[in-house]
């Protein structure tokens, strides 16, 4: 018919034409971008990782509780604490960069979400820092110093690994709402998946507890996986947030048994 337009052709998104090495090379990128990031901020913790480790030393006591037997043991327990303040500082970008990657088909009013979760993933983590620190720490050290009653003075290289592995994996742990959010993005998992396979959801988070859990008494394990459930619960609601259609009533008719 004549005066007839034809509609406007979409343009093809430049993403969706990246070839493979062209993927490779953008992830390089990122990486270096997320490496540098945290190169950065591990050189800058220089000037106060002597005082995180005596903060970290406060569960046990204080840092006379501990000693050091190696000559290189204070120098390599200095970088490590360092390199863990590092990782809490630079989190913000490292998350970006691996969410720029991840998630490059966002529409334009979608990107939003990428600088929320940025901000909610440092706040896991930290969150998480803090539950390994103030709650996990002083119950889990008073029961394994106190084992069999057998007088303990830990040495200093050991109690900082201890300590500050603890520390990240629970850190690491709570990014969990983070990491189901950018899977509901892929639609590679949904709310309704989640909420109908909770039991399964239940079983993982015993078996991640019983890993990370320092001792092998159920009260810590227990304190562990009160957290990590909450987080399940939290990451249910994040996927239906990434979804936008799923509808609430088809949740809770999954959760029902």
């Amino acid at each position: 018919m004549t005066g007839q337009q034809n509609p406007p052709v979409e343009e093809p998104d430049n993403q969706a034409l990246m070839t493979f090495w062209e993927h490779i090379e953008e992830l390089r990128r990122r990486l270096f971008i997320a490496l540098l990031a945290l190169g950065a901020a591990t050189a800058g913790s220089f000037m106060f990782a002597d005082k995180v480790i005596y903060l970290l030393a406060v569960p046990v006591g204080s840092i006379d509780a501990l000693q050091s037997i190696e000559i290189t043991e204070n120098i390599s327990v200095f970088m490590r604490v360092a390199l863990l303040c590092g990782v809490g500082i630079s989190m913000p970008v490292i998350l970006y960069e691996i969410l720029a990657f991840i998630l490059p088909a966002l529409k334009s009013s979608e990107k939003r979400w990428v600088y929320l979760t940025v901000i909610f993933g440092t706040i896991f983590f930290l969150a998480g820092a803090a539950f390994a620190y103030f709650i996990m720490l002083p119950s889990s050290l008073q029961f394994l110093i106190d084992f069999l009653a057998i007088e303990t003075k830990p040495r200093l290289s050991s109690y900082i690994n201890f300590i500050t592995n603890l520390i990240f994996w629970m850190g690491v742990g709570f990014q969990f709402p983070l990491v189901i959010f950018a899977l509901a993005k892929l639609n590679v998992v949904s709310a309704r998946s989640l909420a109908k396979g909770w039991r399964y959801g239940v079983v993982v988070i015993s078996i991640l507890a019983a890993m990370i859990t320092p001792t092998v008494d159920p009260v810590n394990m227990a304190l562990l996986m009160a957290p990590l459930l909450v987080l399940y619960a939290i990451s249910i609601l994040f996927a239906y947030i990434a979804g936008g259609r799923e509808k609430q009533a088809e949740i809770k008719e999954n959760i029902n048994p």
